[in-house]
């Protein structure tokens, strides 16, 4: 499942905690990984992954998206990774909530 292999690494490697569903006591800054399609050709999976920056801040909403960003680059480096592109990323904030939040939308094909 990509969703629990980004998430790993996620974990691993952010800054702030990750998760797929938002917490009942959210920290101050984390990111949500989300699957918001996909599709299977000739035996290869792509997906198209959605990842939240949430943070105090707009400004810091947008420097964890950069982060998050720079770290979809580096997944590459597991073998169930094949390939990843942003296809937009952008301001996500909820205006009921007050809460900043990024969004950063990829596509990746995986196995």
């Amino acid at each position: 499942m990509i969703e629990k292999i980004i998430l790993d690494y996620m974990k691993e490697h952010a800054s702030v905690p990750a998760h797929m569903q938002r917490p009942e006591s959210p920290e101050d800054a984390y990111i949500l990984i989300e699957k918001a399609g996909a599709g299977r050709d000739n035996h290869v999976d792509s997906s198209t992954i959605a990842i939240q920056s949430y943070a105090k801040s707009l400004y810091e909403a947008a420097a964890l998206n950069e982060e998050v960003k720079e770290l979809m680059e580096s997944i590459l480096e597991l073998d169930e990774i094949s390939s990843v592109q942003l296809n937009s990323d952008y301001n996500f904030t909820e205006p009921a909530r007050k809460q900043y939040r990024y969004q950063a939308v990829f596509d990746v094909t995986h196995y």
